[in-house]
């Protein structure tokens, strides 16, 4: 998790609870405090700086909208991270029906004898371009626990499952990773 660092100004809980009831000011210092953390967990769910750019925005309209059902009932940061993890989800759901729309363009457009344009995606970060392909949930446990830093209790309260839940979506994740990183490496 980031450090621990001294915030001048009310806290975020106080905060929410005053954007919840209308106070565009305090919704105001909510987003300005929380852009950067928003869009380095967009950038490392997606690695890519458009992506995450898209991705944070979006958030940033979400919240607006979700801030009016804050209930106090997590941290204003693990509730933050949930909204993200959201939207980095939708966002990458979008992106495969866009890549699945491209590539039934570009088959159709060589079946009528025309050229097929197709996507390549970089490999700029092998090891989580491999965590990107995990199921969901072994997915964010990995990125959780190992690019955010956190420990399985602060997982396990993002993601809305018990501890033990974090540590077998985990365990999975390694296994699967073993395997994809294995038959990788051997095509190299």
């Amino acid at each position: 998790m980031e450090s621990k660092t001294r915030i001048e100004g009310p806290a975020d809980q106080e905060l929410a609870e005053r954007a919840s009831i209308g106070d565009r000011g305090a919704f105001s210092m909510l987003v300005e405090r929380h852009y950067a953390f928003i869009h380095r967990v967009a950038w490392k769910w997606c690695r890519d700086r458009s992506a995450a750019e898209d991705i944070a925005q979006n958030v940033c309209l979400r919240l607006g909208f979700a801030i009016r059902n804050w209930r106090n009932e997590s941290a204003f940061k693990t509730w933050l991270y949930r909204i993200t993890i959201n939207a980095a989800h939708d966002h990458a759901r979008f992106v495969a029906r866009e890549m699945r729309k491209a590539q039934a363009m570009a088959v159709h457009a060589a079946a009528l004898g025309g050229e097929i344009d197709t996507y390549k995606p970089s490999h700029s970060d092998y090891v989580w371009d491999a965590v990107r392909t995990l199921p969901e949930k072994q997915r964010d446990a990995m990125l959780l626990v190992y690019g955010e830093e956190m420990n399985h209790a602060d997982a396990a309260a993002v993601m809305g499952c018990a501890e033990s839940t974090v540590s077998y979506h985990l365990h999975a994740a390694r296994k699967q990773l073993k395997s994809l990183l294995g038959k990788s490496g051997e095509e190299q």
